[in-house]
């Protein structure tokens, strides 16, 4: 077992691994699976990387557990067995794997925290979301963490602790983006303002899942994004950013989150 969150390989970080399950951070920009347009994906690089490390030729089994958008950087756990795959399918299923994200604005939305509830529609030929009667609920939980002064050619940014409930396509960015405070360097849902391609302020901050042999013991990662939308002039995250996300506080509030809402698990998992 590996629970040395130093382990590096080449192309992510390991926060997370047993004989069943891993947890790696996901740069932002590559697939979370193969699209088959032959682009990098987390798939085949853990598969490889994990052959590699096992000195096997070929590559391993590398099961997908949850996905995040191809601009969106953050934890991710993926299952290296079949048994691994099948119980953290039931914790989403059921509501059991929990997810946090930060999100960045030059909006504000109403309120230090809150709930976001719309109704949103997929239209699979544009690959966006839109309000619609006929759509699906979406409930989405949010905390103001701080503010990032304007610094450079960027503006002034909040920065948000966001929980999207019932895990929609697209969910955190089409809400926030309804609601007055699109993410900075949103393209789909905001005006894309002042950041590359891939930079996108949506981070995975947060993810637990339960163990799969021992299924009373929680496994909890955490990473914070490194990309310079997300620092100060001085070029540091800001303090009450990563004091949150790395506090009890928010494993207790998670939890919490679920139960208010009475919903019982997540499908789409695409943001």
């Amino acid at each position: 077992m590996n629970n040395d969150p130093g382990n590096i390989s080449s192309r992510f970080q390991i926060l997370y691994e047993d004989n069943h399950l891993i947890s790696v951070v996901k740069p932002a920009g590559i697939l979370s699976q193969s699209d088959g347009s032959g682009a990098e994906d987390m798939i085949t690089l853990l598969s490889d990387d994990i052959a590699r490390r096992r000195g096997k030729p070929g590559r391993a089994f590398v099961g997908l557990i949850h996905r995040l958008d191809r601009n969106v950087g953050g934890t991710m756990f993926f299952a290296k067995t079949s048994k691994g795959a099948s119980r953290a399918s039931e914790d989403m299923r059921t509501g059991n794997f929990y997810k946090g994200y930060l999100a960045l604005t030059a909006g504000w939305l109403a309120g230090e925290e809150g709930w976001l509830r719309h109704r949103l529609e997929k239209d699979a030929k544009q690959n966006r979301v839109f309000p619609s009667e006929q759509g699906r609920d979406c409930i989405l939980y949010y905390r103001r963490l701080c503010g990032i002064p304007e610094s450079g050619e960027l503006p002034e940014r909040t920065v948000y602790f966001a929980v999207p409930v019932t895990g929609r396509a697209h969910q955190i960015r089409a809400q926030f983006a309804l609601s007055g405070a699109p993410l900075l360097g949103d393209n789909k849902y905001g005006t894309g303002m002042l950041t590359r391609r891939h930079e996108l302020g949506l981070w995975s901050a947060l993810a637990s899942v339960r163990k799969t042999v021992d299924r009373g013991e929680r496994i909890w990662v955490n990473a914070l994004p490194d990309g310079a939308l997300w620092r100060d002039g001085d070029g540091k995250l800001p303090g009450e950013a990563e004091a949150f996300i790395c506090s009890d506080t928010v494993k207790t509030l998670l939890p919490a989150i679920k139960s208010e809402c009475g919903f019982g698990g997540d499908d789409d998992d695409c943001f």
